[in-house]
C-alpha cells in the first residue's frame, strides 16, 4: 500500500471504531479498553492493567482466534473484547470457539478446575445479534428445572450499536459508528480517536496494522489457490512451475487440507 500522507490521512479519517483495524489500535490503549469496560460492566472500579490486540508481540494465539483485545483486569480476570459490523457468521458458536481457545491457552497443564480462569466475552456488533430489542445482553446458563443461574466461570456480553435505550451503553455504542468521536462522557476514547487521526504517529500506526492485514488478506488468498490446486491433483511440479509456489508452501498446503478432514 503505497499511498501518500495525504492519502493515508484521508484513509484513516474514514475509519470508525467498529472497523476492527481501527479498534484493534484504539485497543491497544489500556486506558480506553478500561473506559469501555466500565460502562459496558458498569463498574467504575474496574481495572484494565494489560491487553493483548491481534498484532501484539504478546499474541500466541496466532491467527486461530480473533483478538481484537484480551484485557487482563485488575483482579487477573480476563476480558476478550470483538468488534463485528457482518452479520455474516453465526456468531455465538464464534464466541463459544474463541472462548474455549482462550481457556485451554491461559489455562496450565495440571491445573484444577476449580482454578480454570474467570473469562468475560464482550461482542459489540454492527447489529442487534439476539433481536430483543436491547442494547445489551447478558448470556447466563440456566437450570431448566429451577431456574437457578450456573456459574462456571464463563460470561456472555453482547453489545450492539443500534438500539438507543438512551443509557450510558447505548451512547458508548453511539460513538463505535462515527468516524468523530467527541463526548464528554468518553474522555479517553474521545482523546484516542482524535490522536490517530490527527498525528503522524497515529496515523503511521493504524496504516501499518492495515498493511500488515492486507499482507495476510494476500497470503491466504495465495494459500487457498494451492490447496485448491492439490485438491484437483494438480501436479506439484506444475504447481511449482505455473503458481510460482515454493516446496515449503505445498507443505502448509497439505498438513492445512489434512487438518480440515480430522
Amino acid at each position: 500500500m503505497n499511498l501518500t500522507a495525504k492519502e493515508k490521512l484521508e484513509k484513516v479519517r474514514d475509519l470508525r471504531p467498529i472497523d476492527d483495524v481501527f479498534f484493534e489500535v484504539l485497543a491497544a490503549n489500556p486506558a480506553v479498553c478500561q473506559e469501555i469496560l466500565r460502562v459496558i460492566m458498569e463498574d467504575n472500579l474496574l481495572v484494565v492493567s494489560d491487553v493483548i490486540v491481534q498484532a501484539s508481540e504478546q499474541n500466541i494465539y496466532g491467527r486461530s482466534v480473533r483478538l481484537d483485545a484480551l484485557c487482563t483486569l485488575g483482579n487477573g480476570t480476563k476480558c476478550n473484547i470483538e468488534v463485528q459490523r457482518s452479520d455474516n457468521d453465526d456468531h455465538l458458536k464464534r464466541v463459544r470457539y474463541n472462548a474455549s481457545m482462550i481457556t485451554a491457552k491461559e489455562s496450565k497443564t495440571g491445573t484444577k478446575f476449580e482454578e480454570v480462569l474467570e473469562l468475560y466475552i464482550v461482542y459489540i456488533s454492527k447489529f442487534d445479534l439476539l433481536n430483543g430489542n436491547k442494547t445489551i445482553y447478558h448470556i447466563d446458563k440456566i437450570l431448566r428445572e429451577t431456574g437457578a443461574i450456573v456459574n462456571d466461570g464463563l460470561h456472555e456480553i453482547f453489545v450492539n450499536t443500534v438500539i438507543d435505550d438512551g443509557t450510558d451503553i447505548s451512547e458508548l455504542m453511539s460513538c463505535f459508528t462515527k468516524k468523530e468521536v467527541k463526548n464528554p462522557k468518553f474522555p479517553v476514547l474521545s482523546s484516542e480517536v482524535h490522536r490517530l487521526k490527527e498525528s503522524e504517529g497515529g496515523v503511521s500506526a493504524v496504516c501499518d496494522i492495515m498493511q500488515k492485514y492486507e499482507k495476510i488478506a494476500r497470503e491466504e488468498e495465495r494459500q487457498e489457490i494451492i490447496m485448491s490446486a492439490l485438491q484437483n491433483k494438480m501436479p506439484k511440479e506444475d504447481m511449482k512451475k505455473y503458481l510460482k509456489v515454493k516446496d515449503e508452501e505445498i507443505v502448509e498446503a497439505e498438513r492445512l487440507l489434512m487438518q480440515n478432514l480430522e
